[in-house]
């Protein structure tokens, strides 16, 4: 589901023989380029199915188990003998414990009631496979697939406020990339958090990639000389790393506004992307920080961690309600392949469990 696509040079063609027309472009088996109306640059690839991997069984079992919480106070209420007006108000009531928000909460029920009257159900495990589909088409708008390589370099800035993951996201996803052949360049932006260089250096070197950190530099001029170095490098990504703040700390929102202003100096179409890191287990809060940040910097992306062992797992049914950004990934842990990408029936199905 993250798609990696990078450009490769065309073999010389022997003198011997006819001249050929240059192969086109090769993409990393997960990669898939979209089309632009413009002469093809590569071959479109499909993504396989999430299934598909072996190594996804393993970490369905960490998502279904981190959403244990969650699952277990929503399926009690389809512990019931009847399909009854008194089930589908404990199910608001635990949906709203959730997190999942009045406005998901109330679509839900209210959808769920609707089919249960349309084809007759009576039996609340069948209601319960109702309610998953449910789910799932409310949380498909999220499901999306992140185009890495079709700029040279690809700018990702990413966000959030202090402790939800976001340096430790950078890591993951810098891991991620590499593996998939991407060259890497990491730029420490996040100037104000004591060690926090230190702390993303300590990913580089364990990824092996670049980075680009300057002590006691103003961040937009880090970010600018990342973009620049970058360019001249000919690298496949850069990942900006800017520092942690509430989205009520105007004044630190108004320097992610100039970061995002002297990268586009950098590069006109820069940046590519605007990841934001929040924290499964806020809640609401988390809702909150999508809408304050994505009004500030027009978000394309979201990256959820810490849903391990959350009983607010339901917070992504409020954000696909009211404020529907993709969701990139989705982590429930600090290990390196605790990081994932986000399927809404799976994710759906770990929920309700």
């Amino acid at each position: 589901m993250f798609s990696f696509f990078k450009k490769k040079t065309p073999p010389a063609t022997p003198s011997s023989e006819a001249p050929q027309a240059p192969p086109a472009s090769s993409s990393t088996p997960i990669a898939s380029v979209p089309s632009t109306g413009a002469a093809p640059t590569a071959p479109l690839i499909t993504p396989p199915e999430p299934t598909a991997k072996p190594e996804r069984g393993s970490w369905l079992s960490k998502l279904k188990a981190g959403l244990g919480k969650t699952a277990s106070n929503i399926s009690a209420v389809f512990g019931v003998h009847r399909v009854d007006e008194a089930l589908f108000e404990e199910l608001e009531s635990a949906l709203l414990m959730a997190d999942a928000g009045v406005s998901a909460t109330t679509y839900l029920v209210d959808q769920l009631r609707q089919k249960a009257k349309a084809q007759r159900i009576e039996d609340p495990i069948a209601l319960k496979a109702a309610l998953v589909d449910e789910l799932t088409a409310l949380l498909q708008p999220l499901q999306k697939t992140l185009l890495v390589g079709q700029e040279q370099p690809t700018v990702i800035m990413v966000a959030g406020v202090n402790g939800a993951g976001k340096t430790t996201s950078i890591g993951k996803l810098t891991k991620h990339l590499a593996d998939s052949g991407a060259s890497v360049l990491l730029a420490a932006a996040d100037t104000f958090r004591a060690a926090a260089r230190e702390q993303l250096a300590v990913w580089a070197s364990r990824n092996t990639v670049d980075i680009i950190s300057q002590e006691g530099a103003d961040p937009a001029a880090v970010c600018f000389d990342a973009v620049t170095a970058g360019k001249a490098r000919g690298k496949d990504v850069v990942l900006v790393d800017t520092a942690g703040r509430l989205p009520t700390q105007l004044h630190l929102m108004e320097e992610l506004k100039k970061i995002q202003r002297v990268i586009a100096k950098a590069d006109a179409s820069a940046p590519h992307e605007v990841l934001l890191v929040i924290d499964g287990n806020t809640g609401q809060n988390a809702l909150t920080q999508v809408k304050a940040f994505d009004d500030a910097l027009h978000l394309t992306g979201l990256v959820v961690t810490k849903l391990d062992g959350t009983a607010k797992g339901g917070v992504l049914a409020a954000i696909a309600r009211e404020r529907p950004v993709p969701v990139y990934f989705i982590g429930v842990g600090e290990k390196l392949d605790e990081l994932e990408t986000f399927n809404a029936r799976e994710f759906a199905q770990a929920l309700l469990n």
